[in-house]
Order: C-alpha cells, then sequence, then structure tokens
C-alpha cells in the first residue's frame, strides 16, 4: 500500500480590502450614482428652459454666501473626522469624531434654517420645478448628513471603548468623505 502524505494546511491570506470598507465602498457608489442622477437631471431641466428662465423669475435668490460659510464647516468637519483616524489614542480619536460631528451639525443646522427661511419666502417643493429640484437634492444630502453624523457618534463610543476596528474606522471615514466631499458638487450645481 502507498503512503498517504498529509496535504499541508492551506494558509489564509489577509483580505486586500476589509470587508465593512468594501461594503462601505459599494453603497458609496450606489449612492454617487444617485446623486449623479438628481444634478443630471437638474442640470438638464434648466438647459430646456428659455433664457432667463432657469431658475424661475419668481422663486427667491439662494443665499449664496451663508451657505458658502456652512459648506466650510462641513469641510472643517470632514479635515476633523480625518485627522481622528491618525490619531492612536482613542481619546484623541473621540475628540476629533466630536470635532466632526459639532462642525457637521453647524452645517446641518444652517441648512434647515435654510430651508425654513426660503419656505416662508413661498420657496417650496411645489412652487416650481426648481424648488422641487433644490429640496430633492439638498434635502437627500441632509438626510445623509444626518446619517453620517449619527455613525460619527457610533464610531466615538465604539473608539472609546477600545471597540473601533481598522475596517469600522475605514468604512466611517468613507461614509463622511462622501458626505463632505459631494457637498461641494451640489452647492456649485444648485447655488452657482
Amino acid at each position: 500500500m502507498g503512503v498517504v502524505v498529509p496535504l499541508p494546511k492551506p494558509r489564509r491570506m489577509a483580505p486586500i480590502v476589509q470587508s465593512e470598507v468594501f461594503a462601505m465602498l459599494i453603497f458609496v457608489f450606489a449612492e454617487i450614482m444617485l446623486f449623479a442622477g438628481f444634478l443630471s437631471a437638474f442640470e438638464l431641466v434648466g438647459a430646456r428652459a428659455p433664457a432667463g428662465w432657469w431658475p424661475p423669475p419668481g422663486d427667491p435668490a439662494l443665499p449664496v454666501a451663508a451657505t458658502g460659510g456652512a459648506t466650510v464647516a462641513l469641510l472643517l468637519s470632514g479635515v476633523a473626522v480625518g485627522v481622528s483616524g491618525l490619531r492612536a489614542a482613542a481619546g484623541g480619536a473621540v475628540r476629533w469624531l466630536g470635532l466632526g460631528v459639532v462642525l457637521g451639525a453647524v452645517f446641518v443646522g444652517y441648512q434647515a434654517y435654510e430651508f425654513s427661511r426660503l419656505v416662508q419666502l413661498g420657496f417650496t417643493l411645489q412652487s416650481s420645478a426648481h424648488g422641487g429640484f433644490f429640496y430633492t437634492i439638498v434635502g437627500a444630502h441632509g438626510l445623509h448628513a444626518l446619517a453620517g453624523m449619527a455613525v460619527l457618534v457610533w464610531a466615538a463610543r465604539a473608539a472609546a471603548a477600545e471597540r473601533l476596528t481598522p475596517g469600522m474606522a475605514g468604512a466611517v471615514r468613507i461614509l463622511w468623505t462622501f458626505v463632505v466631499v459631494l457637498w461641494p458638487a451640489i452647492y456649485a450645481v444648485v447655488y452657482l
């Protein structure tokens, strides 16, 4: 009879990308497609409007300068969240994540104020196609920002309890980076 030679155990290879990061990348790609559709539709409708009719003459002017200030707060929150990943100590990460949440809240709070002010001026979802697009696009981004802030709070708590894995931290940073980087594109198309 022949000699049976046991096969060596296969070595488990480390994944190229952590599963949390990969899943978040897939989610962000889908969301990029969603917002690309929103912004493309906005541009197409505006391009088909007669000269001088987009935005419609009766719609109030959007607060470009004030929203620019809120944009700076959102961009700074992205910097804070990015820095949080560079801090090895959980306390440092928690502080930077907290700063990211506070700056994100400044942005979202301003957006809520802006919405209420524009509604008082008669600019609503139903007032014009421009209003419908504005509230859909900016509102969808605002919901993403709120969800992202909730994820940042969760990450700060997990970091404080020393339960935040590198994969989780990477996924959180990708999500918030998406929210932050998407906004200047929305601002440029919708406000400028």
